[in-house]
């Protein structure tokens, strides 16, 4: 494996990290009350500053569309005055949440009297890989903070600007509050030899997430020499059973589909039990078609889903569609749809609509997911919503965290003995 310090952009990226390791040992240390004073000064200049952020944004989006950049990018990389603040009431959000640092969770006398416990503490050096969205930048910056970690942030080219000017604030709020600015770094490097020359910082970061399309994610943990984790899709199943609320069951389907259909956590395919599916799949097809959704209809769906249904392709089962487009298909029972999700699902979200508690227990043991939920949207799968304040992406990796990452995740355990002079014998 080569040095950084051989490659381009090398010895800039390697000097980066050793600020970062140098100033994880104080944000370790640091106190509870400096880390909320960080985060809430970070809110004030948000607000205050909001007319400049989005002047600067306003000049990356006019860039990025003269360069080509499709709509969905170019939303995603817009800020306007909700978004900022958002960024501000997620700023006060995570300096109110309780400190993990420090906790012994966990604590057990041996035989022989040891005490033995387990602490939380932070990872360390956190490496962040993004594209688009310039939020993702205070996201970040605030829940590594908020667990005791120094962050490397590298955003996509098309944000540089935004993401400069939010870096600053960042680092600005962080020297207020008496902490090292250099606990949150902003890589002011688009080419993108920058990122494998920090993909080979292992020796400073200890842990690196991407966040952005499938090739991003597995263009970085191809290179990465240190621990990734990783969120390649979000191919999110809904399974209706027989005898579910029908009625319940399409609206949690309506909004799964078509809140939001270009994130994660859409849902991108539809399972209908056989003995529900003349009575659902009808009112799928009126109400979602007339939403604008495009059915790939299985030959058992197709004839109930109307005019906005095309047959299927292979292609279409275990495809992140990102677009007002449903894959539809009918099973026999639960053992049909749940080996339909083991094998196309990519264990970001699986839902059931179901009245049946047995069923809808078995479904959580058994589905394979981040998160499982019993008739509840897909939409739930965001750190926001199950409570953990901002989060800085969704794994779908078990190890070292399965799902939303917010500021506990971002933490590790050690174990810590208290002795009264033992020795082992």
């Amino acid at each position: 494996m080569p040095c950084p310090d051989s490659l381009p952009f090398g010895p800039e990226m390697t000097a980066m990290g050793r600020r970062a390791r140098a100033a994880a040992r104080v944000m370790a240390s640091a106190g509870s009350a400096a880390k909320a004073e960080a985060l809430t000064s970070l809110a004030r200049a948000l607000e205050e500053h909001e007319a400049d952020l989005l002047a600067v944004n306003a000049g990356d989006v006019a860039a990025a569309a003269a360069a080509g950049l499709d709509a969905p990018r170019l939303n995603r990389l817009t800020l306007t005055p909700a978004i900022v603040r958002d960024m501000a009431s997620a700023c006060r959000q995570v300096a109110a949440m309780d400190d993990p640092v420090g906790v012994t969770e966990s604590q057990w006398r041996r035989p022989n009297g040891l005490l033995v416990g387990r602490m939380r503490v932070p990872l360390g050096v956190v490496a962040m890989i993004y594209e688009a969205r310039p939020n993702v930048t205070v996201d970040a910056a605030i829940l590594c903070l908020k667990a005791g970690n120094a962050v490397i942030l590298r955003g996509g080219s098309e944000a540089l600007r935004s993401n400069l000017a939010l870096a600053g604030l960042v680092a600005g709020a962080l020297a207020r509050a008496g902490l090292p600015a250099d606990a949150a770094q902003l890589v002011p490097f688009t080419d993108h030899a920058a990122v494998t020359a920090l993909c080979k910082l292992d020796d400073c970061v200890d842990l690196l997430i991407p966040r952005g399309g499938e090739s991003l994610v597995r263009a970085v943990a191809g290179q990465a020499a240190m621990p990734v984790l990783k969120h390649y899709t979000g191919v999110c199943h809904a399974f209706v059973d027989a005898g579910a609320d029908l009625d319940e069951a399409l609206n949690i389907v309506f909004n799964a589909k078509t809140q939001r259909p270009g994130v994660c956590n859409a849902l991108e395919c539809l399972l209908v039990h056989e003995d529900a599916a003349a009575d659902f799949l009808p009112r799928v097809g009126r109400r979602l078609g007339g939403a604008g959704v495009q059915f790939r209809a299985c030959p058992r769906s197709l004839p109930l889903l109307g005019q906005g249904a095309v047959p299927q392709r292979p292609g279409d089962l275990g495809h992140e569609f990102h677009d007002l487009i449903l894959a539809v298909r009918v099973v026999r029972d639960m053992d049909e749809a749940l080996a339909h999700i083991d094998r196309y699902g990519s264990r970001h979200t699986e839902i059931i609509c179901t009245r049946d508690h047995g069923r809808a227990m078995r479904f959580l043991r058994e589905a394979d997911a981040s998160m499982v939920a019993v008739n509840a949207s897909t939409r739930f799968n965001d750190g926001g919503q199950l409570g953990l304040g901002a989060e800085i992406g969704i794994s779908t990796s078990k190890l070292h965290a399965y799902g939303p990452m917010g500021v506990r995740e971002l933490t590790t355990t050690k174990f810590v003995v208290l002795g009264q002079g033992q020795v082992r014998e």
